[in-house]
């Protein structure tokens, strides 16, 4: 009893932790497969390589985390590609380009429209008096909400009269396009939340319109069939736009600290806030989560628009590490924003997953090309590995596992019981009872009554 009691426990554990057992065999196999440099050094354990990883996956990163969320509530997003792509197009043009440009068309008028929505809200609540009951007296309630909701809104007042009447007329620097760029990704990522909780459709063909629409909106401004624009810091965009691919203290790349703040930011908000609760609600039961009162489309139409306005940003990082912005730039990212995701534990059903999860996730996909390109492995059968290696964390995730261990703690105690001299019970489906013949009369050998009554009642019944 107790040893099948801790075989129980540390089945229990592995299935608790595979994921990061999973990274940690991985990290083994890269440091035992490094090649060695002339100094004698691990390649794959030298602080630049772990940084080149780090900034590697930082974008794939960022979208993934997006991507959680809405896989948490039971839905998908499969725009986010196009929409890393018209980020990094749009970054690039407001860099470079001066005046109003198509780029600052589309940019500007979705900014100043999100900040008249904010000023508007946020004026309303202020104006909006509220009522003590059995006071006879309206006074001011939440004054400190109303108050925050007025600043926010006239600050994004005053934000977007800055980027028009400065930012336009010059060309944009690194506060600019942090600011702009990622608020048009939320606005695309709104209209995919707002589109299928009002009409009723599937996330899936949503995004899937939303992924052809933007791509093709992305080429448009664009221009010249499409054309790549290219960055060159010093020359015909702003030195400064450089802070975004630096190294800090010549170890943590700035994408990857972008990236390791949105994991923080998200782990919190899914963890510590009523938001967070409402999102694993709705993916458990959407239903039951609308008849307890949590506004469920309000929660949905977020967590896109916060999937979107990731993806944009990610858009700002492919741009300040590629030096160009294009339309394809995001060809793919959506798989692999998945596939990291569903290698974390994220449940395609919803409602089962975590970031930390997804963190792993993603830095197993980071760590297993760094290993195949350090072993000059070709790139078809690194894309044959990383399909393998999907279809094994989907089946870690079904209850199959558990019944395979479960049948791995049986055929153990069976051996066990075997080499400790006791017979299992045959199974011949000839005997009615087959338990009844030979293991009955091995266990009463030492008392001939009680052996020869069994005996006969096998007999009997056969």
């Amino acid at each position: 009893m107790a040893s099948t009691a801790r075989a129980e426990a540390l089945s229990a554990f592995l299935l608790r932790t595979k994921l990061y057992w999973s990274l940690l065999i991985l990290l083994a196999v890269g440091i035992l497969t490094s090649p060695v440099s002339s100094k004698g050094v691990n390649i794959f354990l030298s602080t630049g390589n772990l940084s080149d990883v780090l900034r590697q996956v930082s974008n794939n990163g960022i979208v993934a985390i997006g991507m959680t969320l809405v896989i948490l509530t039971g839905g998908i997003d499969l725009s986010v590609g196009s929409i890393m792509a018209l980020g990094s197009v749009l970054c690039a043009m407001l860099l470079t380009e001066e005046g109003w440009t198509s780029a600052a068309i589309l940019s500007l008028p979705i900014f100043t429209i999100l900040c008249g929505v904010l000023v508007a809200w946020g004026v309303g609540l202020a104006l909006r008096p509220g009522h003590v009951p059995d006071s006879g007296v309206r006074s001011w309630s939440s004054s400190g909400h109303r108050l925050m909701a007025g600043l926010a809104g006239l600050a994004a007042a005053a934000a977007s009269l800055w980027l028009t009447s400065i930012q336009v007329p010059n060309k944009f620097g690194v506060i600019g396009v942090l600011m702009i760029v990622p608020v048009v990704g939320l606005a695309f990522g709104w209209l995919n939340g707002l589109v299928i909780t009002k009409g009723r459709l599937q996330p899936f063909i949503v995004t899937l319109a939303m992924m052809v629409g933007v791509l093709g909106i992305a080429r448009v401004v664009a221009g010249q069939d499409a054309a790549v624009h290219p960055v060159y810091t010093g020359t015909n965009a702003t030195e400064d736009f450089d802070v975004l691919r630096a190294l800090l203290y010549r170890i943590v790349p700035v994408p990857g600290l972008f990236f390791l703040t949105v994991v923080a930011l998200s782990a919190l908000l899914l963890r510590t806030t009523l938001f967070g609760r409402y999102v694993f609600a709705i993916g458990g039961n959407e239903q039951a989560a609308r008849l307890s009162g949590v506004a469920v489309d309000r929660v949905k139409i977020a967590v896109y628009a916060i999937s979107g306005c990731l993806a944009s940003l990610a858009g700002v990082l492919y741009t300040a590490q590629y030096r160009q912005g294009k339309p394809d730039a995001g060809v793919g990212m959506e798989l692999d924003a998945i596939a990291a995701v569903v290698i974390g534990g994220t449940s395609l059903m919803g409602g089962k997953g975590s970031i930390a999860g997804t963190f792993v996730g993603v830095l197993i996909f980071g760590f297993l090309s760094n290993i195949l390109q350090l072993n000059n492995i070709d790139s078809n059968t690194q894309l044959v590995l990383k399909g393998a290696i999907i279809l094994a964390a989907v089946l870690l995730q079904e209850r199959s596992v558990g019944d395979a261990f479960l049948g791995l703690r049986r055929f153990l105690g069976s051996s066990r019981s075997s080499a400790s001299g006791e017979l299992p019970a045959r199974a011949d489906p000839s005997a009615p009872t087959p338990a009844a013949g030979a293991a009955t009369g091995a266990r009463f050998a030492d008392a001939p009554e009680r052996k020869e009554v069994a005996l006969r009642s096998t007999q009997e019944s056969a």
